[in-house]
């Protein structure tokens, strides 16, 4: 449990490790369109639980 804590404690040092790697593979012009697929996925499932929400309540009435 203890190692499990401390492999997920993140300090800047980490952070700016990822970001450094992440340039590396995907370049500056790639992030901005790996940014907005993720936006729109999280907006579709946003989306989809809304409407999950919606239909449990109309077969509770």
């Amino acid at each position: 449990m203890v190692s499990l804590i401390t492999f997920l404690a993140i300090g800047p040092w980490q952070i700016a490790i990822i970001v450094m790697v992440v340039l590396l593979l995907f370049g500056g012009k790639k992030i901005p369109e790996l940014m907005r697929g993720l936006g729109s996925g999280i907006k579709e499932f946003k989306d989809a639980s809304k409407e999950d929400e919606q239909l449990e309540e109309k077969k509770e009435e």
